[in-house]
């Protein structure tokens, strides 16, 4: 995607049905959708359905894209609809802390940047990261997400969630607090909280 001008007349070709349009429309969108989901489930697999299932709902829904919002903020509130509705069944098989690790070096390519001893220490800061994404509840780990992962303001989330700017707040605290708890309240205060944003895929 070049400018907003381009992807204006894609999003206009798209609600009239041009699945080109709409393709190039996804394809801009969906290494960071992709990224929200594994956060958010803690596995490729599930992560890639979801993927699949928001990319299927935005295109039956793209006529009733009015521009309100930016593309992705549209596409974010289907997900987020899309992870409350999220229920695990109870035959899935839970994936290692390590595994969604290696899962997020994949689809980031992550490790490319730095040098092997650098490397190694990120991809244990990962798998710590995600052991202790895994101690939350589906609500806070999704509230976390949306303020560290997206950005979003106290108030975004309530207003997506349907709920109190206070709830959010209380959630976040109580999240924190896990994650102090596992990651040692050193490394949580410090590089733990600098890397989050990072390892969630933020501006990659």
């Amino acid at each position: 995607m070049t400018d907003l001008s381009d992807e204006l007349e894609l999003i206009r070709r798209a609600r009239a049905g041009d699945q080109e349009a709409f393709c190039s429309l996804a394809k801009a969108y969906e290494r960071r959708v992709y990224l929200l989901a594994l956060y958010y489930t803690r596995n490729g697999a599930d992560a890639e359905d979801m993927a699949q299932e928001l990319w299927l709902k935005a295109f039956r829904a793209m006529k009733d894209f009015r521009g309100e919002s930016s593309f992705y903020t549209w596409l974010r509130q289907i997900m987020i609809n899309s992870f409350l509705n999220h229920r695990r069944g109870a035959a899935t098989a839970k994936v290692s802390s390590i595994e969604s690790a290696d899962q997020f070096f994949a689809s980031t390519k992550g490790l490319r940047s730095f040098d092997l001893e650098e490397n190694v220490h990120r991809k244990i800061l990962v798998e710590k990261i995600f052991c202790a994404l895994e101690d939350l509840t589906p609500q806070q780990r999704l509230i976390f997400l949306l303020k560290h992962h997206e950005g979003m303001t106290y108030e975004e989330i309530a207003r997506s969630l349907g709920c109190s700017a206070g709830a959010v707040k209380k959630s976040l605290f109580r999240t924190v607090l896990k994650l102090r708890e596992h990651l040692g309240v050193d490394e949580g205060r410090a590089e733990s909280n600098d890397f989050i944003p990072c390892a969630a895929g933020e501006n990659l």
